[in-house]
């Protein structure tokens, strides 16, 4: 079989869907000897990350275009130039970031979207991005054979949004890679010194400075609740249109010396860095899947999460809640029982604050949430989101 594959995240972004195609190529690489892979990427800049190493069976060519004369051939003018002038042909072709190119008839498709941010919080996506996704996204959507979400909660958004049948639809965990577990004290300092951390306890927020991820919220939490304990806030992520704000309310409130902004973190740092942490704060407004909470469980460390979907549902579906008032009202939450993470309403500061106040001064919440977040991290594995994948891919072939 030969499957045709879009990479071009893999080379452009450091995290998020960047981080998800370069794990799921190694899997794959690592799962699958028989298949053929022809992966393209389309730029005609330096690349700021490169694809991993592959196998014989897995071939990559570049574009020399820049990968937004794709976007506005295929998706805005809607130019009839299938893919397989860049793969060559196929049997199936899988795009694993949101949007479907042309593809010559009769040839099974596959489409990844990870989430419907756009559409949940569209004031949070920059207004041009918001518009090519309204019209791309479920334009794809209608035309792919079938479609992987990344959550039950994407899932269910893309049937109550777009309509879509709910057999078309398979939910795929992206998964912790093994580097992601505990690191010693002595890695803990490595990264202290590398970012330049201190010696201080703090609470690590990790995600790009983005709107959606919610930091001045954050910030103005930390502020009412631990402005005058010894803990610090690390918040850790490259720009992404937030950077500004962040950096003005820090100064407004003159946490300057107290909230702390590495930038972007390498991945090879990330199991230390989360290791280094009391705590671990992810109050995201939306998310498809949350890779850094699922990274914090496998790596041990207490997290305070969001009940924005589908982060409830990666801590386990019944997490703890930070105010019991929320059980009949959170999203994803089926019940309320032991969980992996605290939980606490990403738009109410007061409980946001209450919520950080507890994670950093109870001992025995954290032991237990490390306890719970280290079993809940074995059931996301990318070995196990690779053969759920080639078994679709034999399916739909």
């Amino acid at each position: 079989m030969r499957i045709g594959l879009e990479v071009t995240a893999a080379v452009r972004q450091g995290a998020g869907i960047g981080r998800y195609v370069r794990e799921l190529l190694l899997a794959l690489a690592e799962l699958d000897a028989r298949n053929t892979y022809r992966l393209f990427f389309a730029s005609r800049r330096p690349l700021p990350h490169a694809l991993p190493a592959l196998p014989a069976n897995f071939h990559a060519r570049r574009l020399p275009v820049p990968d937004a004369w794709l976007a506005r051939a295929w998706h805005r003018l809607q130019l009839p130039l299938p893919v397989q002038l860049a793969t060559g042909r196929v049997d199936l072709y899988h795009s694993p970031d949101f949007t479907l190119p042309p593809v010559s008839a009769r040839i099974p498709t596959l489409l990844t979207v990870h989430d419907l941010s756009f559409e949940r919080e569209p004031e949070t996506a920059a207004p041009g991005l918001r518009a090519f996704l309204q019209q791309a996204v479920p334009r794809s959507v209608q035309r792919a054979t079938h479609v992987l979400a990344d959550s039950q909660a994407t899932r269910t958004d893309l049937m109550d949004l777009y309509n879509t049948p709910s057999a078309k639809i398979s939910v795929l965990y992206p998964g912790v890679a093994a580097r992601f577990q505990p690191v010693a004290s002595p890695g803990q300092a490595a990264v202290r010194a590398q970012y330049a951390l201190g010696a201080q306890p703090f609470v690590l927020c990790v995600g790009t400075l983005h709107p959606r991820k919610n930091h001045l919220r954050l910030i103005a939490a930390f502020y009412a609740a631990l402005r005058h304990s010894e803990h610090n806030l690390v918040i850790a992520g490259g720009p992404g249109g937030a950077e500004q704000s962040i950096r003005a309310a820090v100064q407004q409130l003159g946490l300057q010396q107290r909230v702390l902004l590495t930038g972007y973190v390498a991945d090879a740092h990330l199991p230390a860095l989360y290791s280094a942490a009391h705590a671990v704060a992810y109050p995201s407004l939306y998310e498809g899947f949350g890779l850094p909470l699922a990274e914090a469980l496998a790596c041990g460390t207490p997290v305070l999460a969001s009940t924005a979907p589908c982060l409830p549902e990666v801590a386990g579906g019944a997490a703890l809640l930070a105010d019991p008032r929320l059980a009949s009202t959170a999203p994803c939450l089926p019940e309320v029982a032991g969980g992996a993470a605290l939980l606490a309403d990403p738009r109410d500061e007061q409980a946001l604050a209450a919520a950080l106040l507890r994670i950093t001064s109870d001992a025995t919440l954290r032991a237990d949430l490390r306890t719970r977040g280290l079993q809940r991290a074995t059931a996301f594995s990318w070995q196990a989101a690779a053969r759920q994948l080639l078994a679709l891919y034999t399916q739909l072939a």
